[in-house]
């Protein structure tokens, strides 16, 4: 880690849908904390998805080196890839920081974030930083090919089919979403894919497909617990084809983080992996819970890359 006595001006990027309108709610009280605090700052809110990536770039452009979101894994999701995607410096010059206030805050279960916009904010005052890698996907949306950074988890099959049912809801608990989960479910229906990974091929009828820097998602559940979040590699794991009873009986492995004691759920660690479907329907891509969209796809690591403040 490393800590700095300076204190820095921070470019606060704020989205005020966030946790079902939290941050919006809460932003009078962390105004007063970032006063009484000693933060320098200014503040940007977002104002339609994809804002925060273009806020990124234009607060980088100006000169900006350290970033605080304040909003949930979707938020955290637009503000890598402005980090990642803007040209102005090295990714690791900027320190990036996010306040987690949104429905699951997976991501900030890596590093134990603390929620009490107080408690973080003094956290913020002490300077420490960690490196973290970043993934890489892409992907094909509409007939073309696209890509996408992430800094958590990519789901494939179910998981990103459930990610595009529920972009229709507005979920306001972990329970309404675990009830879209037993929903959808059985809407599902698994199709034949590829993996290819260092040299080695693998294809079968796939329930779900994971690929982690992190080990968090879905609101705490470990689909991918090998991954760590600084080791060079995408932790990945898949399952095959399960009786719909059999997921739903086995939901508490997907907390407890045993799920790969399952004699049909396999892991495995690699820099790449490339997945194709095998019919004519496509594979679902999804990653940190935003839709992407189709096989093929080709995933990557770039080794600490991001700078985690």
């Amino acid at each position: 880690m490393n800590t700095s006595s300076q204190q820095p001006f921070w470019f606060i990027i704020a989205n005020p849908a966030a946790g079902n309108g939290r941050v919006g709610r809460l932003w009078p009280h962390i105004e007063q904390l970032l006063q009484e605090l000693g933060f320098s700052y200014t503040i940007q809110f977002t104002q339609h998805r994809g804002h925060a990536m273009r806020l990124v770039d234009d607060a980088v452009l100006k000169g900006h080196r350290h970033i605080l979101g304040l909003g949930g894994d979707g938020t955290n999701h637009e503000l890598v890839n402005g980090i990642m995607t803007q040209t102005h410096t090295l990714s690791t010059d900027i320190h990036y920081a996010l306040l987690p206030i949104g429905t699951g805050n997976d991501w900030a279960r890596t590093y134990q974030i603390p929620h009490d916009p107080k408690t973080r904010l003094q956290q913020l005052l002490l300077g420490k930083t960690v490196l973290q890698d970043v993934g890489k996907v892409r992907y094909q949306i509409d007939g073309r090919v696209d890509e996408r950074y992430f800094a958590n988890v990519a789901g494939m099959a179910y998981d990103a089919f459930l990610v595009k049912k529920l972009d229709r809801h507005r979920l306001v608990s972990h329970l309404q979403y675990l009830l879209m989960v037993g929903r959808y479910l059985f809407e599902y229906r698994l199709l034949p894919a590829r993996l290819r990974y260092e040299g080695i091929a693998i294809e079968d009828f796939f329930y779900t497909i994971n690929i982690g820097i992190c080990p968090y998602s879905g609101g705490g559940m470990r689909l991918v617990p090998h991954a760590v979040p600084d080791d060079g590699l995408l932790a990945v794991t898949f399952a095959r084809r399960l009786a719909k009873w059999e997921v739903l009986w086995q939901t508490p492995r997907f907390y407890n983080g045993t799920i790969l004691d399952h004699p049909r759920i396999e892991g495995f660690q690699t820099q790449r992996l490339v997945v194709e479907h095998m019919g004519d329907t496509p594979t679902l891509v999804e990653a940190d819970g935003e839709f992407l969209g189709e096989t093929p796809a080709e995933f990557s690591v770039l080794e600490k890359v991001l700078r985690v403040a």
